[in-house]
């Protein structure tokens, strides 16, 4: 099988996109995916869409794949480091939702999103533990759901306010996606989240990190919470982006040498309110072929 440097070739360019999820736009005031394609194409040139199984698609989700419109699929469910969740009813639900969306790649917080057996009412997302010893199994999880789909499957860094092990988040992701010859989702507001809980500056253990494995950018907006002396930022995909994230952004659109594709999530939002992320990002990613 050719390395995933020679299979990066045949990935589209799919530019700037918006996130959905099952009942996003159940929220009053809420945008609509396909009303914001009609009125800003550029800023809704794919649909990236989160899965949670037990959930499916919704009608916005089956209303765009009706048009054919590109696509990419967020699994919301999946402990990839437990070969235990691979099981063969989830696995055939998520190739009954490829079939649907037919997205351009797999990809999904490579982390906790569920404790114990995989239940509803175990649901959370947590970090991985960043340590040498975690690499390995999340690899193969990652490997195992490319080899049952037929998709390259894009590892995301997950949101957190505590992270436990001494690997920095970007020598963790880097080693993961060479152990599993694979493609990196980098979520740009998480990783500010990441880095301020930890102290450091935006862009700290950016040399070394793998960019040319870099496939995919999320900017998404964050609340700075306070609660007993100790803050955080709570990642609700709203209108306010911390400096961090669009420092975070600019730089990794700079190293991205194989970068195909930047979502802004923000499906809770109006579109007004949204229009100048999307204005933003696309400033960003100005002369670049294939973007907006």
């Amino acid at each position: 099988m050719p390395s995933f440097l020679e299979r990066v070739g045949a990935l589209p360019t799919l530019g700037l996109g918006v996130s959905t999820e099952y009942g996003a736009r159940q929220q009053h005031g809420a945008l609509d995916p396909i009303t914001l394609r009609r009125e800003h194409p550029d800023f809704a040139n794919f649909l990236e869409v989160g899965v949670e199984i037990v959930k499916g698609l919704d009608d916005d989700a089956r209303a765009w794949a009706a048009r054919s419109w590109p696509s990419t699929y967020h699994f919301l469910d999946i402990n990839l480091d437990e070969p235990e969740d691979f099981d063969d009813a989830w696995l055939d639900a998520v190739r009954q939702g490829i079939a649907a969306l037919d997205p351009a790649w797999l990809c999904g917080d490579a982390g906790l999103w569920h404790f114990g057996a995989r239940d509803r009412g175990q649901m959370l997302l947590l970090p991985p533990v960043l340590v040498p010893e975690a690499i390995a199994p999340m690899a193969a999880g990652i490997t195992r759901l490319r080899e049952a789909t037929g998709r390259e499957v894009l590892p995301e860094n997950p949101p957190g306010a505590v992270f436990v092990g001494d690997l920095h988040l970007l020598e963790f992701f880097s080693r993961v996606a060479e152990a599993a010859d694979t493609g990196l989702l980098l979520d740009c507001a998480h990783l500010a989240m990441y880095q301020r809980a930890r102290g450091h500056a935006p862009t700290t253990g950016f040399d070394g990190f793998a960019w040319d494995r870099v496939i995919e950018l999320h900017i998404a907006g964050g609340r700075e919470l306070l609660a007993d002396g100790l803050s955080w930022v709570e990642d609700d995909h709203g209108t306010h982006v911390l400096p961090e994230t669009w420092e975070i952004a600019r730089a990794a659109i700079a190293r991205a040498t194989n970068l195909r594709a930047i979502v802004v999530e923000c499906e809770r939002n109006s579109i007004p309110e949204v229009v100048p992320l999307f204005e933003r990002a696309r400033e960003l990613v100005a002369g670049r072929k294939g973007f907006a």
